[in-house]
Formats: structure tokens, C-alpha cells, sequence
């Protein structure tokens, strides 16, 4: 078996074993309708929709590059990126779209990062010499998305609240705690793995010149705002500080400081982006709509063309869920789980993260009406899903978005960053809930 196809693989057991177990189970019409479910949901659920979101981000990513705001983001944290991303030069593109799209991660804006990190991976895909191979810097930009540090999981916190969670906002803590330590084992993987002769990249396919001819494209000068230009900027971020303040103030009543501050930023980055970049290109004499037009215009077909691996990945998962795979298992490795302390109520949830959001929510919303929202299983629960990431949507996502069939040690690295993330909830929340 050639590991770089670890992804064929997984996918062909998947279907499989979801047919045959549907047959013997009696269960074949339920996989048969959840095959059909899927790959409907994947195009009227994920695709089209997440269409509208790329034309606007990409259509505001283009206004921020013209303008020099993501070459001077890049510019920031230079140091950090080129140990993370050798193979990428210093002044490509692809750094200040992979910049901005760990900031949205970070704050938990998924409406954000995911049009953000598909840019970066098209930018990256300039660089590649290998077409339908993922780069080493590609694998790493994988592995930093699927277990990446976030402030505060909006979505849990949403989930707890509604399950009636005395203090929903409890797991916030253990959960950053959790992604840093699935971030650096991610990391620690990924370039671990990178090196190991079974990954090792096959030869390059066209001229490296060919694939370059992008990196100068940050090193021409920007047009910098005038001194007026400077103070409608300042003025406009003191209106946002006004606003973050008064929502601060109404939010502190019920919560601590610090989760205010958290929520705060997180309600108005999307706004403030939305309306700060164009400000800021305007007074740096962009044609700011013509520019939004033009990187609009790629949204629609990057949505087109992650179709066929959404499809293949949902539907599979869908159909595997249907046929009970996920329950049999949990009730296979019972004993291990004990053995390890790993609660058997967890299993599912922790089986289910890596293959489907939408399918680990549910299973956490029947963990909370089981359990009860305030429960020890729950905030693990809780913790689990804010510290880990669908890792094989992700994967078919990004990779689906410049036709990358050969993942090479992205799968392995993003499990291992589940792994950790999984293990540092459990151990966390035992210290910090355990009484």
C-alpha cells in the first residue's frame, strides 16, 4: 500500500464496509438514502452557498493586496511563517493569505477562513511543480487548519447555551488550552513526517521557474494614505472601539471580562474587515469596486470546482454513519476506552469530529440531552469539538480547490493534531471540572 494514497483508501473502506454492514444489519435502504442525502446537501448546502461567501471575501482580498495591507500583514510575522513555510519565498502572496486566514481561525470566523484559506491554497498551488501532488508547505498549511488556535468556539458555546448550560461559556479556556496542544503537535508532525522516505516528493513535473513567476509579485511599492487619509482611519477604528466598549459594557453583566472582551471581538471583526478594507484601499487611490469585481469573479468557480470531492467525502461519511459503523465501533473498542480512561459516551463524538461537522454536532446534542449540558462528559464533549477540526472535510475542501489528489502526510499529520487535541481536553477538563 502506498501511503500518499492513504485518502483512496479510507474513502473505498468507508463505502464499503457502509454496504456491507447495511446489508447484514438490514439497513440498506438507510444507506442508500443517506448516500442521496449527502451528495445533495454537498452541492445546495455546502457548495452554492459557500459561492456568495468566496466572491466576497476574495473580492476583499483582492482590494487588500492592491492596497499593500496583506503584504504589510505578512511582513509582520516574517520570521514565524518562513520556519513554518521554507519552500514558500518570503514576499509570495500565499504568506498573507495564510496570515489572515489563521487570524480567522483564531477568532473563530469560519465564514471568513474558509474563503480565506482556499485563497491561500490557490496561491500556494503557483508554487507547485508537482500539479495533483500537495506540497510540503501545503501539507503544513493543512495541519495548522486542522488544529488551529482558537479563542473562543462560538458554535459549542452556542450549543451549551441552548442545552441550558448554567455557565456555557466554561469551556473556553479548556478548549484554547486544548488547541494549543493539538497546534504544536500538528506542527511537530507534520514536519516530522515531511522528511520520512515514504513521503518523499516524486520529481517535478514542469520547470520551477514556471511556478514562480508570482513571488515578485508583493516586492512593488504601495501607495500609503495621506495625513488626512491617516486620521479618517483613526476616527473610523475609534467608532469600532465605541462600539466593542457599549457591547463590553451590556455583555459584563452576565460574564466574565475576559469572555466579553473575546465575544466582542469576535462579533465586530467581520464588520470592521468588511468595511476597513475598502476604506483603507480608497485612500490609498484604489478603484476599490472595479478590484473587488475582479476577485469576486474566482468565487464561484472555486465553489464549482470542490463539488466532486465534497461529494465523495459526505456521502461516504454519511453513508457509514447510516449503517451504524460509528455505534459498533464505540461498542468494539469499550474496553480499550476504559482501560485508557477515555469515556465509552465520548467515542462517538470523538470517531465522528474527523469525518463530519454537521454529523459530530448532532452526536453532541444527544451527549447533552444523555448527559446534561453541566456534566463532566459534556464540557469534555464540549472541549473536544471547540479543539478539533473535520480534518478529512478540510482536506477534500482545500485540496479539492486546486485539484490536489495526492495528499501525501496531510491525513496522518491532521489525525495526530485530532489525537492530541482529543487527549489534552480529556486530561484538562478532568483537572479543571473533575470536582
Amino acid at each position: 500500500m502506498h501511503v500518499e494514497h492513504m485518502l483512496n483508501y479510507i474513502w473505498l473502506g468507508l463505502v464499503l464496509v457502509a454496504v456491507l454492514l447495511g446489508g447484514f444489519t438490514g439497513h440498506l435502504q438507510e444507506v442508500t438514502n443517506a448516500a442521496f442525502d449527502a451528495c445533495k446537501n454537498a452541492v445546495m448546502t455546502i457548495a452554492l452557498p459557500l459561492a456568495g461567501v468566496m466572491a466576497l471575501w476574495l473580492g476583499l482580498m483582492k482590494i487588500a493586496e492592491k492596497s499593500g495591507l496583506v503584504n504589510l500583514l505578512a511582513k509582520a510575522l516574517r520570521p514565524l511563517l518562513c520556519w513554518l513555510f521554507p519552500d514558500v519565498p518570503a514576499n509570495h502572496p500565499a504568506m498573507g493569505s495564510m496570515v489572515m486566514n489563521m487570524a480567522a481561525n483564531m477568532l473563530g470566523l469560519s465564514n471568513a477562513a474558509t474563503p480565506l484559506g482556499l485563497r491561500a491554497m490557490q496561491d500556494l498551488e503557483k508554487l507547485n511543480t508537482r500539479p495533483g501532488t500537495a506540497t510540503n508547505a501545503m501539507c503544513t498549511f493543512l495541519a495548522i487548519n486542522t488544529s488551529s488556535i482558537q479563542l473562543i468556539p462560538a458554535t459549542t458555546v452556542a450549543l451549551l447555551a441552548a442545552a441550558g448550560s448554567k455557565n456555557p461559556t466554561a469551556i473556553i479556556g479548556t478548549a484554547f488550552f486544548a488547541t494549543c496542544c493539538s497546534t504544536l503537535a500538528g506542527i511537530l508532525a507534520v514536519k516530522t513526517l515531511e522528511r520520512l522516505p515514504i513521503y518523499a516528493l516524486p520529481p517535478s513535473e514542469k520547470p520551477i521557474n514556471e511556478s514562480t513567476e508570482e513571488t515578485s509579485s508583493n516586492e512593488k511599492t504601495f501607495v500609503s494614505p495621506t495625513w488626512w487619509g491617516n486620521l479618517v482611519l483613526i476616527a473610523f477604528a475609534g467608532c469600532f472601539l465605541w462600539f466593542g466598549w457599549n457591547f463590553i459594557v451590556s455583555s459584563h453583566e452576565s460574564k466574565s471580562l475576559l469572555v466579553s472582551v473575546v465575544e466582542a471581538v469576535s462579533y465586530l471583526a467581520i464588520p470592521f474587515l468588511i468595511a476597513f478594507f475598502p476604506l483603507y484601499a480608497s485612500l490609498c487611490r484604489v478603484s476599490v469596486y472595479e478590484e473587488f469585481i475582479e476577485g469576486a469573479k474566482e468565487g464561484f468557480q472555486v465553489s464549482v470546482r470542490i463539488i466532486p470531492y465534497l461529494v465523495a467525502i459526505i456521502s461516504a461519511v454519511a453513508m457509514f454513519r447510516a449503517a451504524g459503523g460509528i455505534d459498533m465501533l464505540a461498542k468494539a473498542v469499550g474496553p480499550i476506552l476504559t482501560a485508557i480512561q477515555l469515556p465509552t459516551e465520548l467515542f462517538p463524538l470523538v470517531l465522528m469530529r474527523p469525518l463530519s461537522g454537521s454529523g459530530s454536532n448532532a452526536i453532541f446534542a444527544e451527549l447533552l440531552q444523555s448527559q446534561g449540558p453541566d456534566s463532566l462528559i459534556a464540557k469534555m464533549g464540549a472541549t473536544v469539538l471547540g479543539s478539533t477540526e473535520t480534518t478529512f472535510y478540510v482536506i477534500a475542501v482545500y485540496f479539492g480547490s486546486v485539484a490536489v489528489r495526492r495528499s501525501r502526510h496531510a491525513v496522518p499529520a491532521g489525525l495526530i493534531a485530532d489525537i492530541a487535541g482529543v487527549i489534552a481536553s480529556i486530561i484538562i477538563c478532568r483537572l479543571v471540572f473533575g470536582n
